[in-house]
């Protein structure tokens, strides 16, 4: 009996990604509150019955844009959520890991299906030197096969 390949349909054939995949990319760039705040840089909402990947994320401040010397951040916490739970290892970074800018490296973290993906910044003492923050997530979802159709 000769061996036959079956293809999966709905994927592509060439990288295995699902074919309805679509990109979700959030950003924003901010004042930096005060200290005790804690502020949403960059926020995504799986749809029900969707799953994906996180590919990148991205932090900024204008201390390090101005030089890149300034990657530590002692008054700022950043962390990733999923569904309000910390996605580890990105959790109570006090530097810049992904700077904004300079092809940040990527993660590939799965998903699950209908999860909040958060990049967060935690204020936790008066930094003069840094007085922007900003925060990117960028990734991938497609919709799980699992419900059919």
């Amino acid at each position: 009996m000769a061996a036959a390949i079956e293809t999966v349909s709905g994927l592509c054939a060439a990288c295995g990604v699902p074919l309805d995949s679509q990109y979700f990319d959030d950003s924003s760039v901010q004042p930096v509150p005060s200290r005790g705040a804690e502020i949403v840089l960059a926020r995504f909402d799986l749809p029900s019955q969707y799953c994906g990947v996180l590919n990148y994320f991205a932090q900024f401040t204008d201390a390090f844009a101005s030089n890149s010397a300034n990657v530590a951040t002692p008054g700022i916490e950043w962390k990733l959520l999923v569904n309000n739970h910390a996605l580890f290892p990105y959790i109570n970074l006090r530097h810049i890991v992904n700077p904004w800018g300079f092809g940040s490296f990527q993660v590939n973290m799965r998903l699950d299906e209908s999860s909040t993906i958060e990049m967060v910044a935690r204020i936790t003492d008066d930094d003069p030197a840094i007085k922007t923050i900003g925060g990117r997530i960028v990734g991938r979802f497609w919709y799980n096969p699992a419900y059919g159709g």
